[in-house]
């Protein structure tokens, strides 16, 4: 994640990003004030056992990440991939240039892998949310928690055997310190959130995208939904909230993170083919 500049909005030749500009702005959705991003240094981050790409953040809960940690905004979505509505999410960011993250089920990524490697192809980052959006998972033995982790990382890479999944999200943001340990311990950032439009209770439209334009700043995640019910009203707000936060931020996926460097005659042998 490099760069501090916002996106320029699309060009005359993305005729599907205007139509949208065009919508929001007939919607009559406040555009909100103009803060300005500041640059701020970045570091590759490394991510495997024990090791996850973003360090806990102290005000999350349980040390849960509730900022990105520099200006960039972070767009999230969760209890994904759903065959109606991530598709015109996906298209919508398209349009706006916006990589985002998103926070599949592993039910759901077993059921629709296709989805799951379309919002790889795109280049944005994967979240686990667990297996069934169990909000009590917290509360299970660690054997379970962390079963339940693997199995949702497995069903996502089943469908993309490369895919880096650097953070988990516990449902209904039910955080307990043993969720957080289970999560750290496979590599993954527990990720919360500051800007919460409660789309899924279906606000709105103009409700989701007013919560979201007057309450994002710099280094905010956001959370949105693409699955889990419906989610017009979600889409809807897309269309007022894409094209005001792209003047006023830098929107980004959050890193993926890369593989932890492997020492020779340690974690891999010293010669080709030793054991």
């Amino acid at each position: 994640m490099t760069g501090s500049k916002p996106h320029a909005a699309p060009s005359s030749s993305a005729a599907p990003a205007e139509q949208l500009s065009k919508e929001g702005t007939e919607a009559g959705v406040a555009q909100g004030p103009a803060l300005a991003a500041v640059p701020a240094p970045r570091r590759v981050p490394i991510t495997g056992p024990g090791r996850p790409p973003l360090p806990r953040e102290a005000r999350g809960p349980f040390g849960s990440r509730v900022t990105t940690g520099y200006p960039d905004i972070a767009l999230t979505f969760d209890d994904g991939p759903d065959p109606q509505w991530t598709p015109q999410v996906l298209s919508l960011l398209r349009a706006y240039h916006i990589k985002a993250t998103f926070c599949v089920i592993g039910l759901m990524a077993a059921e629709f892998p296709q989805l799951v490697r379309e919002i790889v192809a795109e280049g944005h980052t994967l979240c686990n949310h667990s297996w069934q959006h169990d909000v009590g998972l917290g509360l299970r033995s660690e054997a379970a928690i962390t079963a339940d982790l693997r199995r949702t990382n497995e069903a996502i890479h089943r469908a993309v055997p490369a895919a880096k999944v650097s953070y988990f999200r516990q449902p209904g943001g039910a955080w307990t310190p043993a969720v957080v340990a289970a999560a750290t311990r496979l590599g993954m950032s527990p990720l919360h959130w500051q800007v919460d439009p409660r789309d899924w209770a279906k606000p709105p439209s103009r409700s989701i995208a007013m919560t979201v334009i007057t309450q994002t700043g710099p280094g905010s995640i956001v959370l949105m939904h693409d699955g889990g019910g419906n989610r017009q009203n979600t889409v809807t707000a897309l269309h007022s909230v894409l094209p005001n936060l792209v003047t006023r931020f830098h929107l980004e996926a959050l890193p993926p993170g890369v593989d932890p460097p492997k020492l020779y005659g340690v974690s891999q042998p010293l010669h080709a083919g030793q054991v």
